[in-house]
């Protein structure tokens, strides 16, 4: 899964595994998919400890766990991509079942519309595949159709909806 990938626009980036050592960048980026809006709406600290928030990654890198990770040329990281597998009792916006994985993804502002959220999201599913998965969910928020349009070009369809969001399925 390790590789470059040239982005629009003529970003590079190191596309990298998550560890386990990623929990805090994946958490201040799932705070950032949170607040893509710019209205501080989750914290870091709800992220963390908020049963509705922390369910995202709590244990982070279980064996059903996996992510990518996206670093500009300094090793800066600039976004990742994520999936995981929850219980019907932790099912987030994005839950379909529990063998399909839940996806987050958050890229950070100045690197976004680059085409380095597609080169994460290409790159999850691709991994997702490997791992023998047969969809992957996620949920986007009405009024992100930069997200939306993304997700829906690379063939995610509604599944359901829940409040202000629509559960988009991958069938793998």
């Amino acid at each position: 899964m390790i590789r470059e990938a040239r982005a629009a626009h003529a970003v590079r980036v190191h596309l990298r595994p998550a560890t386990s050592s990623d929990l805090d960048l994946l958490e201040r980026l799932l705070v950032e998919a949170f607040n893509w809006t710019g209205e501080t709406r989750v914290t870091l600290a709800e992220v963390r400890t908020d049963p509705q928030h922390a369910h995202h990654l709590r244990g982070w890198r279980r064996s059903t766990d996996l992510g990518v990770v996206a670093e500009a040329p300094s090793g800066e990281p600039v976004g990742a991509a994520w999936a995981r597998v929850v219980p019907v009792g932790e099912a987030g916006y994005g839950y379909v079942s529990e063998d399909v994985p839940e996806l987050g993804m958050a890229v950070l502002s100045p690197y976004r519309g680059q085409g380095v959220g597609r080169a994460l999201l290409d790159t999850c599913v691709d991994a997702l595949r490997g791992a023998g998965r047969r969809a992957v969910s996620l949920s986007v928020e009405d009024g992100n159709e930069t997200a939306r349009r993304l997700y829906e070009s690379r063939g995610f369809v509604r599944a359901g909806r829940v409040g202000g969001s629509d559960t988009l399925l991958l069938r793998l």
